[in-house]
């Protein structure tokens, strides 16, 4: 059997509210609550349990490939909903998507700091 993510924790403040904005921006939906976990899967089967969490926690990176024919869509609902994203991670390029690996991608940042990512094409592992 190959070894494959299954599931981590996203820590926030809102789990609902943060979940929900993911879900959205992705086109995907939010799932039934499980325990204190609130999660959206993706479409390869791996979930993100939304955990909420009034301490401090560190923001961290979350990267998804996406369809290149949904990519327009994801960031025309970015637009719609008013967040900034960003052609590199830093967010130095903002309203720019990248072209590496001759795909697109684009960084936003979630409600709690989460620097997310969505690209067209997996990096070059060569």
């Amino acid at each position: 059997m190959a070894i494959e993510l299954n599931h981590t924790v996203v820590y926030a403040r809102d789990r609902r509210a943060s979940a929900t904005f993911l879900a959205e921006v992705l086109g995907l939906e939010v799932g039934a609550p499980f325990g204190p976990f609130l999660p959206v899967e993706t479409g390869n089967g791996v979930t993100l349990d939304y955990y909420e969490s009034a301490d401090a926690f560190t923001p961290q990176h979350y990267a998804f490939l996406v369809p290149d024919e949904e990519f327009d869509a994801m960031i025309g609902r970015l637009d719609r909903m008013g967040v900034t994203y960003y052609a590199d991670p830093n967010h130095t390029e903002p309203g720019q998507v990248n072209h590496l690996f001759g795909g697109r991608g684009a960084y936003f940042d979630d409600a709690d700091g989460h620097n997310m990512e969505i690209i067209t094409r997996p990096y070059s592992r060569g």
